[in-house]
């Protein structure tokens, strides 16, 4: 009897060692925000176990510092996030993962690097962003029928090859299915589905990742504010991502905003107080007055030459179709008025949604605010003829996946962007330049 209670003993202490010794990344690492002095790190493990990293200064290997997760979630999801902090400004630093104490093998050497330190030293340097939407990934158990949605998911390799500062994932980054609606672990498997793709991993891995979300990251198609599982999509939303922040004080979302190097980036929320553009009963909203105010004030105390506003759907587009803002005049014209009026300059949206790419410009009073729209990634793409193209700027419509790569140039006091529009296989659609006043 003791003998074979022994044996059991031991055949249980070997299985576990087996299931422990073959945990491995499921997906990611991906690098999350950086800052000066701070980088997130964010993976995701096929089971629970123990995990943490070493990362040194890219040339100085014989000091490594070790470091456990800031965040850990190893009941359901396996995920681990890192803030990786004390670091210094415009380094770059290489690091690696334990999982269990085995060190794991990657595609290529693991590193991040901080932002630069250039305020009254330097110049602020060249820096490039990718940006994009709509991302599709198949799963042929729960895809409607017929022709499958997503397709070319090479494009993130293409977008990878660029070698970005940044990639800003400008919503509908998933695309919640009727399976995944109504329940907590239907998030949780999209999520992990798509983040697992192949192709992703190597954009994931080198840049840092920053999103904002859309519908098909919040809900069924065209899901409000009424939504009865936000705070699931919020909850997954934040998951997943590593944002430097979450929301404005009083108002949960995914609002934020950051630096990455002179340029400020605004992302907005388009979906968590968004009503019905046509309810009787409530004034049609979007962002809501809080939030609009709060984006009004943030963009006057910034410096940046350019102000980039992140959200899902068209600004300035005024043709009432979809989720446009052309479907909530009256906030929109609030909106824009608002910029308008307190002389904010360097204005540009960045959108998605529509799965088409094109670029928008209006001057009132002076004033110039641009709209670029970049989609798809990987899902379905449209054609638009009909559609009002009075501050559409000519040659910059693209029906056909593609990404958009912004690059920063010049000196402090005259920066240039330079918008560049580039297909599945990463070769030029189009580019078009703007000056920073």
């Amino acid at each position: 009897m003791k003998m074979r209670l022994f044996t059991t003993i031991i055949a249980s202490f070997y299985l576990t060692f087996q299931i422990a010794a073959q945990v491995k990344i499921q997906s990611g690492p991906m690098l999350g925000y950086s800052t000066l002095n701070e980088v997130g790190i964010w993976l995701q493990l096929t089971d629970s176990a123990s995990v943490s990293i070493e990362y040194w200064e890219a040339d100085k290997e014989f000091i490594k510092k070790k470091l456990r997760p800031s965040f850990l979630e190893m009941d359901e999801t396996h995920i681990a996030k890192f803030a990786v902090s004390e670091l210094i400004p415009g380094t770059d630093y290489k690091y690696e993962i334990s999982v269990n104490g085995d060190i794991q093998s990657t595609d290529s050497v693991l590193s991040f690097s901080t932002q630069v330190l250039w305020q009254f030293r330097t110049d602020p340097p060249t820096t490039r962003i990718a940006i994009g939407s709509c991302t599709y990934i198949n799963e042929a158990s729960y895809d409607r029928p017929g022709k499958a949605y997503g397709s070319n998911y090479k494009i993130l390799e293409s977008i990878a090859d660029k070698n970005p500062d940044a990639m800003i994932w400008l919503g509908d980054n998933i695309y919640l299915r009727e399976y995944d609606y109504f329940t907590w672990k239907g998030y949780l498997h999209r999520y992990i589905h798509t983040r697992s793709n192949r192709e992703m991993q190597r954009l994931l891995r080198t840049t840092n990742n920053y999103a904002i979300w859309d519908d098909h990251d919040f809900g069924p198609n065209d899901a409000n504010g009424s939504w009865i599982h936000k705070d699931w999509a919020l909850d997954a939303f934040k998951l997943f991502w590593m944002n430097p922040s979450y929301g404005i004080a009083g108002v949960p979302g995914i609002t934020t905003a950051f630096p990455i190097n002179d340029i400020h980036f605004f992302f907005l929320d388009n979906r968590y107080n968004r009503t019905s553009p046509d309810n009787k009963g409530v004034e049609p909203q979007i962002l809501g007055k809080d939030q609009i105010e709060w984006l009004i004030e943030a963009l006057k105390f910034s410096n940046a030459p350019f102000k980039m506003i992140a959200i899902g759907g068209q600004v300035l587009n005024p043709a009432k179709v979809y989720e446009n803002y052309a479907q909530y005049p009256e906030e929109r014209k609030y909106l824009i008025e608002r910029i308008v009026e307190e002389k904010i300059e360097g204005v540009i949206f960045l959108t998605g949604d529509r799965h088409h790419t094109e670029l928008r410009k209006i001057d009132v009073d002076g004033i110039v605010i641009h709209d670029l729209t970049v989609s798809p990634l990987t899902s379905g793409v449209h054609s638009v003829t009909n559609e009002a193209n009075e501050n559409l700027i000519s040659g910059t419509m693209i029906s056909e996946h593609n990404f958009a790569i912004l690059e920063f140039t010049g000196e402090r006091l005259s920066r240039q962007l330079k918008i560049s529009i580039f297909d599945k296989e990463g070769s030029e659609l189009w580019s078009r330049a703007v000056n920073a006043k």
